[in-house]
């Protein structure tokens, strides 16, 4: 008897719970790791940022085939400006050092499965390179 009423309450339980619905699942986390092209830049490919492990590289591409010369890059490989900018990412807020007392403090919104950054201050966006979003 206390087998068979062991056994209803276990059954009485698991029928009694749900498994979260798809409206509890947690957000995608991406992150502001890799390589960016910045919206309205004319040529629209002409400034690249890639942020790796902490450090802001920027680079420009004056002619010929942008992307190409892009995808080739890798971070502190001596093609970015001179000046590299420290920076963190954590719970979507984007602060990166501008050196001089200077910050670009913004929190970030991710859009297009992650390959847009739609930085609220100062209302811009970033897109992935090779993304088919911008």
């Amino acid at each position: 008897m206390f087998e068979k009423l062991l056994i209803l309450s276990a059954v009485s339980i698991m029928a009694c719970s749900s498994d979260k619905s798809s409206e509890d699942s947690p957000l995608p986390t991406y992150t502001i790791e890799g390589k960016w092209l910045i919206e309205g830049t004319v040529p629209a490919e002409n400034t690249m940022y890639l942020y790796e492990d902490g450090l802001r590289y920027t680079y420009y591409c004056v002619g010929g085939d942008c992307n190409a010369l892009y995808n080739s890059y890798e971070a502190n490989d001596g093609n970015h400006i001179p000046t590299i900018n420290p920076y963190t990412f954590e719970n979507n807020v984007l602060i990166v050092d501008l050196h001089f007392g200077n910050e670009l403090i913004t929190p970030v919104a991710f859009e297009c499965d992650g390959s847009e950054a739609y930085f609220e201050t100062p209302e811009y966006s970033l897109f992935r390179l090779n993304s088919d979003c911008n």
